[in-house]
């Protein structure tokens, strides 16, 4: 039973046994009762003094002499100024439990009848997943795992940006290195070797950008950032790369190959990656089969006077009416940009799934392009552009500031994912608890604790902020953080089995609750509530931030509280049913998060 709808529905009623009126949904304004007063559920009294025609303190007063003589669920109540404080009775608590305990999915939400798609990774194909990627999957993820747990069909797809100059720039460098190395010859991760090649040409731009500032006669280290792009747009390197370009788009067999071949290492790369981050997408959609589709739209837009054409050849789009600028859709050369497959793409997808909303998570320097992309798709006519919303987060910087992935100062994903385990391996030998663990057991146990916290850490933060991310913060076996969300939920599995070995059995027996287990239900109740409201903000941080709320009112119970040496056995059964049913909420919790908590540790 939801407490707030309960109590409401009751209020309701007593309006209209005491002036009436039935008071609107809208007027009972119900909040969980501040600590400093005694209760569990506040009514504002305000909003309903057009039916009692009362002083607040009166109308507080007759509802709830009302509700406590008509409600066995009313142990007392209390009035302040216009505020009426109720508290709720253990019967009702001990209910509550023993539903919430029954329960075999229990935070499922209801089926909504709803296709939400989520869009996350898009990774680009000259360079491996890093520390940014990494937020931009795990927030992907977990609101995916949210929004199906509020009860909407969900279809998670990753769009790679797998055409364009960066992947022209990587296959020129790589040219120019020798054309020999591979995955294989060098041992080096294809996703990784590729990277190499794109911070390879970085350096020759620089060079030849250089050469052509000092042959103008510019010092380079005085130019000013007009003459660095006029310089760099001379380059051999840049020109080269834009021929690649255009060659790639006229279907050139050469450069096709050694795009497919260069490609389909980064695709072996970035499986291997996802697959350790525990990522997987129902489906995967590419830039090179999506941007012609884009073509056709602008041309479609061309002859609907939705754009125009530049004297040469570029077309663009005037949002000038609409506050914002003109926004580039083909180059004056015919090739695409980012707009004009992301145009494509989204029309493919409505055709194939008709969603009622489509989710693009990706970073909040794109806020304006996403502004610009819902504004033209209504303009070229599609009713459904209103489906589209950016779920814009921060940036993930370190102590050392923010990365440059074609300077090679990015934090590699690869990397982070072996530094969180071997962080995690040292941690735990250092506890020096895993002696009758197996060497695969422990293992297992150090991935799951080095993914657990870096996921945790970086999910925890609310997804519009910038974060700092720190690994050795993430690490912490102690407050808010993966591992002491996991070290709790091997706790209570502990506590479990060596009530199994006695012979005790989880059972609800209506033994009467006490204070601390009755806020420990309360905590419990409001978990279908806390995942409606997540799924509404599009926010986990909620989630995560409830769990360890959750896993930090358990251990303090653990501490103040007898369980396995309780002589009551109708009190101590009940305990263990409790703590199961705590268990079985975190698993649920962190699972929307991606996150696999031990049974021991």
């Amino acid at each position: 039973m939801n407490l707030d709808s309960f109590i409401a529905e009751q209020v309701a009623l007593a309006t209209e046994k005491l002036y009436g009126s039935r008071a609107a949904a809208e007027s009972i304004q119900l909040s969980a009762t501040r600590k400093e007063f005694e209760g569990d559920v506040t009514l504002m009294a305000f909003p309903l003094l057009r039916l009692s025609r009362k002083a607040p303190e009166a109308t507080a007063t007759e509802i709830g002499e009302w509700l406590k003589a008509n409600l066995p669920q009313i142990e007392s109540f209390n009035v302040v100024k216009g505020f009426l404080n109720l508290k709720i009775s253990p019967a009702f608590w001990g209910d509550t439990f023993a539903a919430i305990a029954s329960a075999p999915d229990y935070g499922q939400g209801q089926s909504t009848g709803r296709t939400v798609m989520v869009e996350f990774s898009s990774p680009n194909t000259n360079k491996p997943l890093h520390l940014g990627h990494i937020r931009n999957n795990l927030l992907g993820w977990s609101v995916s795992r949210l929004l199906e747990a509020a009860g909407n069909k969900v279809i998670k797809v990753n769009l790679v940006n797998d055409r364009g100059i960066h992947i022209c720039k990587s296959m020129l460098a790589w040219l120019r290195r020798g054309a020999s190395e591979t995955p294989q010859s060098t041992g080096i991760k294809g996703d990784h070797l590729v990277g190499d090649c794109y911070v390879a040409f970085n350096n020759m731009l620089v060079e030849e950008t250089a050469e052509q500032l000092r042959a103008a006669g510019i010092d380079p280290a005085e130019a000013t950032a007009e003459q660095k792009k006029e310089a760099e747009r001379n380059t051999s390197c840049m020109k080269e790369a834009q021929e690649m370009l255009v060659k790639w788009e006229q279907g050139d067999e050469q450069v096709r190959a050694l795009w497919a071949k260069m490609n389909g290492w980064v695709y072996d790369g970035f499986d291997v990656t996802y697959k350790n981050l525990g990522i997987s997408f129902d489906k995967i959609y590419y830039e090179s089969q999506t941007y012609l589709l884009g073509k056709s739209l602008v041309e479609d837009g061309l002859s609907k006077g939705v754009f125009y054409r530049r004297e040469d050849g570029s077309v663009w789009c005037d949002l000038t009416a609409d506050g914002l600028d003109e926004k580039l859709l083909l180059r004056s050369d015919g090739t695409s940009v980012y707009m004009t497959q992301d145009l494509g793409t989204a029309c493919r997808r409505h055709d194939e799934y008709n969603f009622d909303e489509i989710i693009y998570v990706v970073g909040n320097e794109q806020n304006y392009h996403f502004q610009v992309l819902k504004l033209i798709l209504g303009k070229l006519g599609f009713d459904w552009a209103d489906a589209i919303y950016h779920m814009s987060y921060g940036m993930v910087e370190l102590p050392e500031g923010k990365m440059k992935s074609r300077e090679g100062t990015v934090v590699d994903a690869d990397d982070l994912i072996e530094k969180m385990y071997q962080t995690a391996k040292e941690t735990s030998l250092e506890a020096g608890k895993l002696a009758d663990m197996s060497c695969e057991e422990q293992e297992k146990l150090f991935m799951m604790l080095g993914l657990g916290a870096l996921k945790y850490f970086i999910i925890k933060v609310d997804p519009k902020k910038t974060m700092l991310f720190d690994p050795r913060e993430s690490i912490d076996f102690n407050g808010n953080t993966g591992p002491f969300i996991q070290y709790t939920h091997a706790r209570i599995k502990s506590v479990l089995r060596k009530a199994a070995e006695q012979g005790m059995d989880p059972t609800f027996t209506g033994a009467t609750l006490l204070p601390k287990e009755i806020e420990m239900v309360k905590i419990l109740a409001g978990f279908p509530d806390k995942i409606q409201e997540a799924a509404a903000a599009h926010s986990p941080a909620l989630v995560a931030n409830y769990a360890y709320n959750l896993a930090k009112e358990f251990n303090q119970y653990y501490h103040d509280v007898t369980i396995l040496k309780e002589t009551d056995a109708a009190a101590r059964n009940q305990r263990l049913l409790l703590i199961a049913t705590i268990a079985k909420v975190l698993v649920k919790a962190m699972d929307i998060l991606g996150i696999q908590l031990p049974e021991r540790m």
